[in-house]
């Protein structure tokens, strides 16, 4: 079998034939053959309508299940159940034209490990969606990317119209919440290459909006799980928890330098800068960075002071800042908050990439590399 295209359902009795008949047109002139899997967790008689369709369509074949358990892992059922060599998923309310399909399969079959119908890229639209629905998923989209590294060049990131090479979810396990399953893929998947197509997303002719407050909250939760099962996008939040810890360090230290030893200002904030590098090395050393040790003696014995080098460059960068906006005439401590997060970031990346890397996650980070491309 080359292609099984994974068609979740939840009533959607009016859908599901028009369904069949818009795949089996676009793919009338496709050589290859395919089968269409529904997973059902319909409470009205769409599973009656599937019955049928499965008796008089020889491709057409559909699971019920009793306990309605979401989109994403009726999405995991249907992988597991399909025997494609290529996988596509689309929603059964006619929003993903299913003639899309061969064009899908055609970049799959010429090596794309990950192919996106997306609203997008030049030639897409999201014109089905009213526009507090626009905003909603502008913001939703804008989050996963912000929070997760290895989608932050992928335009439509979080929509459910997606194919796949059967090899980018071997051996992964898939644990979604909510709707999403394609973050799940995204950031689990074993795939290097992803293509995004245009296509318009259309309004929904029949049937009702699964959309819900509810499904808003599954999605947070499933940005949440991601950054913790995820190591390059954990270790960011760490970072930056060990250097909010590392302020209150600096601050109790000079504090009790000031009013309990009555050391001058300028030296009591010398030591407590000092302290607090020596106390975020060892945190970042031993939790954001675990298992990065040097393999070679004399380099694991520069991390320290590779490490204590970049934060004097940050702390630079922050005074830079504070300096510039004085010189504009703006805020001061506007100037420290952007020098901050300016700094944060240079810290991370230069520590990741001087202080802790080793052979070990220079090769993982290869791995993970995504090349995207779009038409």
């Amino acid at each position: 079998m080359q292609l099984s295209i994974i068609v979740p359902t939840f009533n959607e009795r009016e859908n599901v034939r028009v369904v069949v008949e818009r795949v089996e047109d676009a793919m009338k002139q496709a050589t290859q053959d395919y089968e269409i899997w529904f997973v059902d967790d319909s409470r009205d008689d769409t599973p009656i309508i599937l019955e049928e369709l499965a008796n008089s369509h020889p491709h057409v074949h559909y699971l019920h299940r009793e306990e309605a358990r979401g989109l994403a892992t009726a999405c995991v059922e249907g992988f597991a159940r399909a025997s494609g060599k290529y996988l596509v998923v689309m929603d059964a309310d006619l929003q993903h034209p299913p003639e899309l399909l061969p064009a899908i399969l055609e970049r799959l079959q010429r090596g794309t490990d990950i192919v996106i119908p997306s609203r997008f890229v030049r030639g897409g639209s999201d014109g089905g969606l009213n526009g507090f629905r626009k905003l909603v998923s502008w913001t939703a989209r804008t989050i996963g990317r912000l929070s997760i590294s290895r989608i932050r060049k992928i335009s439509d990131c979080t929509g459910g119209y997606f194919g796949l090479k059967r090899t980018a979810i071997e051996g992964v396990e898939l644990d979604p919440i909510g709707w999403k399953i394609l973050l799940e893929i995204l950031v689990k998947g074993n795939y290097q290459s992803v293509h995004e197509i245009p296509y318009e997303f259309h309004t929904r002719d029949a049937g009702e909006s699964k959309m819900s407050m509810r499904e808003q909250w599954n999605y947070m939760r499933h940005i949440v799980r991601l950054i913790s099962q995820s190591p390059e996008d954990r270790r960011f939040y760490l970072f930056c928890m060990v250097g909010a810890l590392g302020v209150v360090v600096n601050l109790v230290v000079m504090s009790l330098l000031m009013y309990g030893l009555h050391l001058h200002t300028m030296l009591a904030s010398v030591l407590a800068s000092l302290v607090a590098m020596g106390h975020n090395f060892l945190w970042n050393d031993k939790v954001t960075w675990k298992g990065n040790a040097h393999p070679v003696r004399w380099r694991r014995m520069l991390q320290m002071p590779v490490f204590m080098l970049i934060s004097l460059v940050g702390i630079a960068i922050t005074a830079l800042f504070a300096q510039w906006f004085h010189s504009l005439g703006w805020s001061e401590l506007l100037g420290q908050c952007i020098g901050i997060i300016v700094a944060t970031a240079w810290s991370f990346v230069a520590n990741n990439r001087f202080t802790w890397r080793t052979p070990e996650s220079h090769a993982r980070q290869t791995r993970r590399k995504v090349r995207v491309t779009q038409e």
